[in-house]
């Protein structure tokens, strides 16, 4: 058999595989074939389409005379046709399609049928309608419904096979009506599946197709908007009520600055009736006249979209009254309206009240300020007073006491060597030498701290961690404080150097030390903290004269009974004390605030009844490296044959004992009663001389100037000053200069033989 023979077999095998719906009619449009895809596509057996005439079941029958006029044409023309339809299946559902019709032709070219191809597009179409938000159907032009997505099925309630086929006005009543005035924005009722109905916005477009026209609806339920519409309605009514009732002056104002309403509160404050008002322009109304460009000017750069500063804040501004007074109002501002109508509105608040509030409240705080300062200022010149008492009292106490300390002390030897024959006869009399020795250097330690509370001891300062004192002070303090007290500290491991006397800072935390102590007597916790102050700290310092340099702080914390606050006022002023009267000076606490000023620095205090009490110590931090506490050995202590020491002061007791412990000592004396007589001695002595030992502060000449004459006369003698008060004549800011040795009074004979070896030391070879 020949291909030409086959050909029919083979192109009805064909059709059997095809992924598309294949139905082939005769001439006279009757079914004679359906593939196995199309019977699947539409529902319908092979037996129910055999033989069919027109109209098909598949076929909407509105649609059977177009289908029978496109047969007719393509049969007469021999031309495919491919038009887009929704056919019905078995069930009654419907089916989107693309069918395609064509001539089936005898070798000879007559036509002997047509065929039809089917394309499931439910998918393509269902995808198109779906992307859309609203609810969106396809309607024909009879008003049926096409298709419908899933929008469309979750706003009505109906699955797409129950809408298929029916009439638009299921869903939308007035819909019919709707399609005379298509468009968008049609505001109409629909109806859900269970009876519900709902405000809705529907939206029609129209199309011709090959299949008819097509209109296509998207509907969108405007439930929630007409819900926050009617809100919106209430509270702009509310916001109505709120703003005539309301007792602040509300103003509106177009984008043109001319006044759209005007409140209640607004006649009564600024003085303009709401009809006087309402049209004119609010920089002529309320305005004063030098601020009224910069009004405008504000008003034209809102206008031009950019930001502003004060819409969303409160604005303080002057306002005009209307007989001419100006009064100052704050303003909450904020804007709304559209883009083609601008609208600006404020709340205005009289704020005479508060700002005359505020500039008493100013007043009074400069008040108390001032007076503050008159107290600092007052307590600083009695401490001044008093420092200068205390250096005029210095020099005189501790002359005395050196004279009552030194003979105390050669009694005393006396007495020892008496009591070698007779030891409980002179029991009596050697218990009595150790109370005036006591006595004394009771004094000596009253005498030292008020000279440095007063800032006039002489300070001999050193580049040092303030790490390192507390360390070598610890054991000290744990002796100090007892058993019964915990010692904590917590120091910055990156501290920064001071510079300052060590000696001093160590009695700084000894005097703070013994009174937490005695805050404490139950026990408790001492801590000692060292910190560097950042930038931002220094700012939060809080104390306007702390100068604007970095500080190293020491804060020394006790959890005793603490302080009311008059007290903590007062604890710096010398002999303030709450402790019994044998208990304590008054001294201690002054003396940490002369130390830590004379270094530069400044001390607070901050306390609480029954929390406890924190001091705080800012010194000025250097960049200096700390001096290595390096001891250098000491020089032999023999003393050279012949060395002869001039001693000149003016207290006779002190200058006889002073020549008595050196000569028993190994020294060669001179002694004189001021600069003149020495001057004259020295001049008429023949031998050497090699230490002028001389009283800093003397009537008719002082030790220094004696010392410079002397240097005249004698280049190569030595010179050591005596002095319980030396820092007029021979320090700087407070401090030793530089090549000086002092030996402070009162001196006991170990000190003064010390500090004379040690400046005769440079003189052995």
């Amino acid at each position: 058999m020949d291909l030409a023979s086959r050909a029919p077999d083979i192109a009805s095998r064909l059709i059997q595989c095809l992924h598309e719906g294949v139905v082939v009619f005769d001439t006279d449009s009757r079914v004679l074939d359906a593939n196995p895809r199309f019977c699947q596509m539409t529902g319908f057996r092979p037996d129910q389409l055999a033989g069919q005439p027109p109209p098909y079941p598949w076929w909407p029958p509105a649609d059977a005379p177009l289908l029978s006029r496109r047969l007719a044409r393509v049969i007469a023309t021999g031309a495919a046709v491919r038009v887009e339809q929704v056919v019905r299946r078995a069930d009654g559902t419907s089916l989107p399609i693309v069918v395609a019709l064509a001539p089936v032709r005898e070798p000879d070219g007559r036509a002997v049928g047509y065929a039809a191809v089917y394309t499931d597009i439910s998918d393509l179409r269902h995808a198109r309608l779906d992307s859309a938000p609203d609810a969106t159907l396809e309607v024909d032009a009879g008003g049926r419904i096409v298709l419908a997505n899933a929008a469309a099925e979750r706003l009505f309630g109906y699955a797409e096979g129950e809408l298929i086929g029916q009439s638009i006005e299921l869903l939308v009543p007035e819909a019919v009506q709707a399609r005379q005035a298509m468009g968008a924005g049609l505001e109409l009722t629909g109806r859900r599946k269970d009876g519900t109905q709902f405000p809705a916005e529907i939206s029609l477009s129209a199309t011709q197709t090959d299949a008819g026209q097509r209109v296509f609806a998207a509907v969108r339920d405007l439930t929630e908007l007409k819900r926050a519409e009617a809100a919106l309605r209430i509270q702009q009514e509310h916001t109505q009520s709120i703003i005539a009732t309301a007792s602040d002056p509300f103003v509106s104002i177009d984008g043109q600055g001319f006044i759209t309403d005007w409140n209640h509160a607004a006649e009564q404050v600024l003085g303009w009736a709401r009809r006087e008002v309402v049209g004119r322009e609010l920089a002529e109304t309320i305005v004063p006249l030098a601020l009224r460009q910069a009004h405008r000017d504000g008003l034209h750069r809102l206008m031009s979209g950019g930001p502003s500063r004060i819409l969303g804040r409160r604005v303080e501004i002057t306002a005009l009254h209307r007989d001419g007074h100006e009064l100052p109002v704050e303003l909450a501002i904020w804007r709304d309206g559209t883009d083609t109508e601008e609208r600006f509105h404020a709340f205005m608040h009289d704020i005479t009240d508060r700002l005359e509030l505020q500039a008493e409240r100013e007043s009074r705080k400069v008040e108390v300020q001032r007076e503050q300062y008159e107290r600092r200022l007052q307590q600083s010149q009695r401490l001044e007073s008093l420092g200068l008492l205390a250096g005029g009292v210095a020099h005189d106490f501790n002359n005395i006491l050196a004279v009552i300390i030194n003979y105390a002390d050669v009694v005393a030897e006396d007495i020892d060597h008496a009591a070698g024959h007779e030891p409980r006869r002179w029991e009596t009399s050697r218990q009595d030498m150790a109370q005036i020795r006591r006595a004394a250097d009771r004094a000596i330690g009253l005498t030292r701290q008020l000279l440095m509370f007063g800032r006039r001891e002489i300070a001999q300062p050193d580049v040092i961690n303030l790490n390192d004192v507390v360390s070598e002070v610890q054991q000290l303090l744990h002796r100090t404080l007892g058993e019964h007290i915990e010692l904590v500290t917590s120091l910055a491991a990156d501290l920064m150097p001071i510079i300052a006397d060590p000696g001093q800072i160590e009695q700084v935390l000894v005097n703070l030390a013994v009174n937490a102590r005695d805050a404490m007597p139950d026990g408790g916790t001492l801590i000692i903290e060292t910190v560097n102050l950042t930038e931002a700290e220094e700012q939060e310092v809080g104390h306007p004269e702390v100068q604007a340099t970095q500080h190293v702080r020491m804060r020394v914390c006790d959890t005793g009974t603490g302080m009311t606050r008059e007290t903590a006022e007062r604890a710096f002023e010398p002999f303030f004390t709450t402790k019994s009267t044998n208990a304590g000076t008054g001294l201690g606490l002054p003396t940490v605030f002369g130390i830590v000023t004379q270094a530069g620095g400044q001390a607070y205090i901050d306390s609480e009844l029954g929390v406890g009490t924190t001091v705080t110590v800012l010194l000025p931090a250097t960049s200096q490296i700390p001096t290595v506490a390096a001891k250098a050995p000491k020089r032999p202590s023999a003393t050279r044959e012949g060395q002869t020491i001039l001693v000149v002061e003016d207290e006779d007791a002190l200058r006889e004992v002073s020549r008595r412990i050196l000569a028993r000592n190994g020294y060669q004396v001179l002694t004189a009663p001021g600069g003149a007589e020495a001057l004259e001695l020295v001049r008429a002595h023949e031998g050497h001389i090699d230490l002028l030992l001389t009283d800093v502060v003397m009537p008719q000449m002082l030790g220094k100037e004696l010392a410079t004459k002397m240097r005249v006369v004698r280049p190569e003698i030595e010179v050591l000053y005596m002095s319980g008060y030396a820092q007029p004549v021979l320090a700087s800011q407070g401090t030793l200069d530089p090549g000086v040795a002092l030996l402070n009074k009162p001196f006991t004979e170990a000190q003064l033989i010390e500090q004379v070896r040690d400046s005769l030391s440079s003189r052995l070879p």
